[in-house]
């Protein structure tokens, strides 16, 4: 099968196309035929080699966390062949992946769709728990309009919290059609911020630098929360790396996306020989939802 893989940490060069072994699934697992992957900043965070305790690795290693596609095997103790699914794994940026928490794909998901749900909908859920916003309070969110923020944004609304989103000029219309009260990062945004009211909690899902002003705005460091800068804890705020319960994360997510309340676009498509364009474009940041690998 083919598969992508790198065996040095670095750039989007070290990513390549090879010929690999199938994997196949262990007890309690499945293994899928992969129709699309989701692109997560973990996956470039990994590649380059950044310390992820969560996510220990040896070279070489494949690309993937979160993919869609159709059971073709199974492990001891699981049912499902021929089901279309959506979960998490490993190395899912290939034709086979190995899935170790799924769902079934809700109606009316295209496999595209459904690879940007899983990861980033236990991170969205994960983080709003653990920033204690609740009914009725004003979150802050940094960097708004990606995979995350546009989960968050959301299971906000959803839960009765008010949002006022951070994005660049292009996403803010974006941002208003998913509930948030939206303006721009950039110089003055705090006051900008400031004019739109007072803030409860904030959470930092860009990784810009905003450590500090975003502890100013909420009042306090155990009132942030951050995905992506990996020295907030210089300034007493928690870094949320660790993933929770992923089935629990899928259950929630396929009552969300049936009830109308949730649903992530993917701003754009690539093909497994075009992954190291893919990591490219989601470093570069600016996103709209999600990004994926078609197989």
């Amino acid at each position: 099968m083919r598969k992508v893989s790198f065996a040095e940490f670095g750039g989007p060069d070290v990513l390549q196309l090879v010929d690999a072994e199938e994997p196949h699934a262990g007890p309690g697992r499945i293994r899928i035929a992969v129709r699309a992957a989701g692109v997560n900043p973990v996956d470039w965070r990994v590649r380059e080699g950044q310390v992820l305790g969560a996510h220990p690795i040896e070279l070489p290693s494949g690309v993937g966390l979160d993919a869609a596609g159709v059971v073709d095997e199974v492990g001891v103790g699981v049912t499902g062949v021929g089901d279309r699914v959506f979960g998490e794994g490993s190395d899912t940026y290939a034709e086979f992946a190995v899935l170790g928490a799924w769902a079934r794909m809700p109606e009316g998901l295209t496999f595209e769709e459904a690879a940007g749900y899983p990861s980033v909908v236990e991170t969205a859920l994960r983080i709003l728990r653990e920033v204690g916003v609740r009914p009725g309070q004003t979150l802050l969110v940094s960097g708004a309009s990606g995979g995350v923020g546009s989960a968050v944004l959301q299971i906000a609304r959803d839960w009765g919290i008010r949002v006022i989103g951070t994005a660049g000029a292009a996403n803010q219309e974006y941002l208003r059609e998913l509930g948030a009260v939206a303006t721009t990062y950039g110089e003055g945004w705090v006051e900008r911020v400031r004019r739109l009211g007072e803030v409860d909690a904030a959470l930092d899902l860009a990784g810009s630098g905003v450590i500090r002003e975003l502890v100013e705005l909420a009042g306090a460091p155990e009132k942030v929360v951050s995905i992506a800068d990996l020295g907030a804890p210089e300034f007493g705020v928690r870094f949320s790396g660790v993933a929770g319960s992923v089935p629990a994360a899928l259950a929630e997510a396929v009552d969300l996306i049936a009830r109308g309340k949730l649903h992530i676009p993917v701003e754009k498509s690539y093909a497994l020989t075009e992954a190291a364009a893919a990591h490219v474009d989601s470093q570069a940041g600016h996103t709209r939802g999600r990004r994926v690998v078609v197989i």
